[in-house]
């Protein structure tokens, strides 16, 4: 006969399931990279993961954590870019592409070339 246990009796954690544990190539597949780029980051303690022998393994709280990690957020507030937005299309204003105005670019420095080596090494001129 089977007994059950009653339901006011918490379970243990021993009693819960062990997590699953995903290869870094699954890991990849979803994240859309590469499996070098999963060990990569682990080797280099840049992600989650949990390292089973000489094995990097990562559980579906990696995964999320992982995302959470990369994930990209706008520049501006949504209403600062719409109140920009708003801006240079008021009515009374300059039309067409004077309208828009170019950032503001600070002054790069000019690049000059070295001189040959080899000028400078034998002495001769070209």
């Amino acid at each position: 006969m089977h007994r059950s246990t009653p339901a006011s009796v918490p379970h243990r954690p021993s009693d819960a399931p062990p997590p699953r544990l995903y290869r870094p190539e699954e890991i990849a597949d979803t994240l859309g990279c590469s499996a070098w780029w999963v060990k990569d980051r682990a080797r280099r303690r840049l992600i989650p993961h949990t390292r089973v022998g000489r094995a990097y393994r990562f559980t579906a709280e990696h995964l999320a954590e992982i995302i959470r990690l990369y994930e990209e957020r706008p520049a501006q507030p949504a209403q600062t870019a719409a109140r920009a937005t708003e801006l240079l299309s008021e009515p009374g204003t300059q039309t067409g592409s004077a309208q828009r105005r170019r950032p503001v670019v600070a002054p790069t420095t000019r690049l000059r070339a070295r001189p040959p080596r080899r000028q400078q090494q034998y002495g001769t001129v070209a």
